[in-house]
């Protein structure tokens, strides 16, 4: 068995996950798993103890599944707020490292990080939001947007996380959707050195979202807006008092209605809790990615994605200093990551395939000219890998430290499968369940055979919608909607999700397996494939393909590309036809939006909802590749 990475001493000594297994008697990975999926009791309160959560009233039971395992509750009878672990921590130490685009940088210690939240709880509270109501948080990623969402949480309150980068239909439908009376947003923020102006979009957005009464704007840029009787200052709000007190809620109370990005229907608003969501975050972060008091976690993000509340929530839990960046990855040049990498001593970075990808264009220079010493962990999740972008990242970042793939979702707070620091890992794959999952495969689907505390307690106002998504295949069995499978090493892949799956002459395929095997191909860097309609074959194949710079389009480059393909997959999947593109439709997570890539590509004139899309100009030119 050939590895990519294995642990060193120093990766074994420090291993919390592998500390947490020996301290309840589980001498490997294996029977660590075993245990927490069998007794969901007893390793869910050891989770709790290792995680050193605040609790202001014990619970007395860990879970109850009396109204079926889609319904099942947590940590009854006790009560918690989840901004109170948090913010525990020695209030000298960094809590918070903020870096903008244009070069503004910021940090807080936890001491100025408890003050601002309970600032802004008790501004909050002074506009009359109270427990329970909703408040959009439309925000680049500041520092205000994570004193934001905690001081949300803090009074009781709900929030719904918007992308930065959305338009006011999106925004506004999403206002809507949870009925909120309170929208916290900006004055605007930079990309690629041009002024996003935000507070003109979310003007839009609320003229169409009659239930906000408040509208709180941060000084991000300083740039003058138009003040309506609705608006607030930020800062105005933050000098209304001081607020010691946190809610007294629930671990069962609500504190994120978090939208899906829609690539597959209309977003749902996924209900996640205090004990639930907080809870899943951090302990991904502790067992998967060994993330520890001192550390610097930076995944590059936004509010919008689950990603963002991930970061914030989790990374606070377990006393790391979060690094929130608001830019893009590239500006002003390719070194950008690795500088910011190199400023702030980052210990943990997570970023998705497809920015590595963008990232590769430029070659290994920008990455070399910064160090990297202080990487402990490379982090990605948000979709399948390719082999190629995965080795560059892993070789080209740091190759002494472990990439720890991770793939889950919105509504489950976080990882299904993933990898540790504490076992080997393979190029592409995942070391199996993250611990607590139930995880397996079922007519080559990923599902979930029991429950788990991040689990989303259903779509907001919508429990049949909820049931219908994920649990009406099987009894009490989640389905998640990827394609997985698990090698002859026991290593697991997903292999895309299963509404995207092509089926050509009755046999099935992942997508991601046939863009693999395009960018097997040295010209091509990136690929997505979708099926069309056959007249023999039911479906066949049509990839579209990225070049990498200096490759010029051809058709002999075309039949190389296919024959490519054929050579990976068999001559059934040889692909029906190669499409050269300069971009692929992909949503502001990353993920490439195949949905829409086959029906403008068919020239379908409803391409459903196209809120989460971040290039529509690419959508364009797909229409024309047929036309």
């Amino acid at each position: 068995m050939t590895f990519a990475w294995q642990p060193s001493e120093r990766y074994l000594a420090r291993s919390r996950l592998r500390r947490f297994a020996e301290a309840h008697g589980h001498r490997d990975f294996a029977a660590l798993h075993r245990w927490s999926i069998e007794d969901l009791d007893g390793f869910w309160r050891a989770v709790d103890r290792d995680l050193g959560l605040v609790w202001r009233t014990p619970y007395e039971r860990v879970l109850d599944s009396s109204r079926g395992i889609p319904w099942t509750t947590w940590w009854l009878g006790g009560r918690m707020n989840y901004v109170d672990s948090a913010l525990r921590h020695d209030p000298s130490r960094t809590a918070l490292v903020f870096e903008g685009e244009e070069g503004v940088m910021q940090r807080l210690t936890y001491g100025e990080l408890a003050v601002a939240v309970r600032r802004a709880a008790a501004g909050l509270r002074a506009l009359g939001v109270g427990p329970g109501d909703r408040v959009g948080i439309f925000l680049p990623l500041t520092p205000e947007c994570a004193i934001a969402t905690l001081a949300v949480s803090a009074i009781g309150a709900i929030y719904t996380p918007i992308f930065s980068g959305y338009a006011s239909d999106a925004i506004a439908g999403r206002l809507r959707g949870c009925d909120a009376s309170v929208l916290i947003t900006a004055d605007g923020f930079r990309r690629r050195g041009q002024v996003i102006q935000t507070k003109e979009t979310a003007d839009a957005a609320v003229d169409a979202a009659p239930s906000v009464r408040t509208v709180i704007v941060v000084r991000r840029l300083g740039r003058e807006v138009r003040l309506r009787e609705r608006d607030v200052w930020w800062d105005d709000m933050m000098a209304m008092g001081m607020d010691e007190t946190l809610a007294d809620t629930s671990p069962e109370d609500p504190y994120m209605i978090i939208y899906t990005s829609g690539t597959t229907g209309r977003p749902k608003g996924a209900v996640h809790v205090h004990g639930g969501f907080p809870v899943k975050a951090s302990q991904d972060l502790a067992h998967c990615f060994d993330l520890q008091t001192g550390d610097v976690l930076w995944w590059f993000t936004d509010i919008g994605w689950m990603m963002g509340p991930w970061l914030i929530a989790g990374g606070l839990i377990l006393g790391a200093t979060i690094l929130l960046y608001d830019g893009a990855p590239d500006f002003p040049d390719a070194g950008r990551v690795w500088s910011i990498v190199e400023r702030h001593r980052v210990t943990h970075l997570g970023i998705s395939p497809t920015a590595i990808r963008g990232l590769m264009r430029a070659g290994e220079e920008p990455v070399h000219r910064h160090d990297r010493s202080s990487l402990f962990v490379l982090g990605s999740t948000g979709e399948p890998w390719n082999p190629e972008p995965w080795w560059w990242y892993f070789r080209v970042a740091d190759e002494r430290a472990p990439l720890v793939n991770f793939s889950g979702g919105t509504e489950c707070s976080g990882g299904i499968v993933g990898c540790t620091t504490w076992t080997p890992i393979k190029p592409t794959a995942f070391a199996g369940p993250v611990p607590g999952m139930a995880a397996d495969i079922v007519d080559r689907e990923l599902v979930i055979r029991k429950p788990w505390p991040g689990m989303t307690r259903g779509f907001w106002r919508d429990p049949d919608k909820y049931l219908a998504a994920y649990w009406s295949r099987f009894p009490d069995v989640w389905v998640h909607g990827d394609w997985a499978r698990i090698d002859d090493e026991g290593f697991w892949y997903i292999e895309g999700r299963s509404d995207d799956t092509l089926k050509v002459g009755g046999k099935r395929v992942g997508p991601a397996e046939v863009e693999s095997a395009a960018t097997g191909h040295a010209a091509v860097l990136e690929a997505a494939a979708i099926g069309v309609p056959h007249e023999l074959k039911g479906e066949a194949i049509v990839v579209f393909v990225v070049l990498r710079a200096g490759r010029g389009a051809s058709d002999a480059l075309a039949l190389e590309i296919a024959d490519t393909v054929a050579a990976s997959l068999g001559r059934p999947m040889r692909p029906e036809a190669v499409r050269f593109v300069t971009d692929l439709p992909k949503t502001r997570n990353a993920k490439i939006l195949r949905r829409v890539i086959r029906g403008a590509y068919l020239g379908h004139t409803d391409l459903g909802d196209l809120s989460a899309l971040e290039n529509p100009d690419a959508v364009a030119r797909i229409r024309e590749l047929n036309a």
